[in-house]
């Protein structure tokens, strides 16, 4: 479908910041009308973020559900990039959600402490939905420690930090487009959520 050039832009905030406890925090969220929006529930929304997650990587990466939760598992390996708990069903002033606590994956920090949780919410907003992907308290491999250097940080930001942030707006993107929003420019603001250091 051509592109709509006369069209506002399509606006997806973002944010990614790593906290003071060297956890990351990234947030991507777009709001549709309520007409285009009726039959998105959270459920939806990870189906099809997880059918993205294997179109966009042309299956070099493979989300798997198993007995325990979902896996992304590495195509030809049998090794998972991230684990996943079963997802757990929330609602809370109006927003529906999905969250999956991350409990390993070879893309995760080993140990005891925090791993973090990815979440798929649906939120009623007067006359608009908001589609938002939540990730908190995340402590990426690559960070290596609770201090990770600059370097590290570097490293991080421009691959991991960078893959995630185009896949989730490219996903929010398509999923306005698939659900009638038509074939517009995209505009990315900066998002709602904690201060810290931007990545």
């Amino acid at each position: 479908m051509p592109r709509n050039d006369a069209a506002p832009p399509l606006e997806i905030a973002c944010r990614q910041v790593l906290l003071e406890d060297s956890s990351v925090f990234s947030v991507q969220w777009t709001t549709l009308p309520r007409s285009l929006a009726a039959g998105v529930t959270p459920d939806w929304f990870l189906d099809r973020y997880l059918a993205w997650i294997r179109s966009f990587t042309l299956t070099l990466v493979r989300p798997c559900r198993t007995d325990d939760g979902i896996e992304f598992r590495l195509a030809g390996t049998g090794k998972s990039l991230l684990s996943f708990t079963a997802p757990r069903r929330l609602r809370e002033a109006g927003e529906e959600s999905l969250s999956l606590a991350i409990c390993g994956g070879v893309l995760v920090q080993p140990g005891p402490s925090r791993r973090g949780e990815l979440a798929f919410a649906v939120t009623p907003e007067r006359e608009e939905v908001r589609l938002t992907i939540r990730l908190g308290d995340y402590s990426p491999r690559l960070l290596g420690t609770p201090s990770p250097s600059r370097l590290r940080k570097i490293l991080y930001r421009f691959t991991q930090a960078a893959i995630h942030k185009v896949v989730t707006i490219r996903f929010l993107a398509r999923i306005c487009r698939k659900l009638g929003e038509g074939s517009r420019a995209v505009r990315v603001i900066r998002g709602e959520g904690p201060q810290g250091e931007e990545i």
